[in-house]
């Protein structure tokens, strides 16, 4: 009887310990997007810059270590960015799916922690940033727009991080 209650004891910190990870996890993504969204104006420009190549930081000169999982969603997300044809708003949106659910894979998988994951995050938001706006476009010239600075957010994540 004895060890059942301590497997059981056991198996609860384990259990605790994980979901507290994941809720901590959940709630640094959600706590760093609203304080990236209020730190930079809401104008519509803004989330066709990218301004965060200002703000992001190489590891003494040489790119980031990135975990696996992150390097693979990151591919998945170049990959669909780089060979989609979008041209008309129904596509966008359907690009702006695709895009959102390999982001949420790499925000859900990422095991990164310090200064690297800090960068990451400075890479990331703004990607969060444009991808919720390109859900919600009006017009194919928006889409347009919002398609390139994704693209050119994405494909410069090689140059930070290895």
């Amino acid at each position: 009887m004895k060890h059942l209650i301590l497997t059981f004891s056991l198996l609860a910190i384990v259990s605790c310990k994980d979901n507290k990870q994941q809720d901590t996890k959940t709630e640094t993504v959600e706590h760093a997007t609203e304080t990236h969204n209020e730190h930079h104006e809401h104008e519509a420009s803004s989330v066709y810059a990218n301004a965060w190549t200002n703000d992001i930081l190489l590891n003494n000169g040489s790119k980031w270590q990135a975990d696996k999982t992150t390097n693979e969603g990151v591919q998945k997300i170049q990959n669909t960015i780089n060979t989609h044809t979008a041209s008309t708003l129904e596509e966008f949106h359907k690009l702006a799916q695709q895009l959102n659910d390999k982001k949420n894979y790499v925000v859900k998988n990422c095991s990164m922690e310090g200064p690297s994951h800090d960068n990451l995050h400075v890479w990331l938001h703004p990607l969060i940033e444009k991808i919720n706006a390109l859900l919600k476009v009006e017009t194919v010239e928006d889409a347009s727009r919002l398609e390139k600075s994704i693209k050119e957010n994405v494909n410069a994540y090689s140059t930070y991080f290895q």
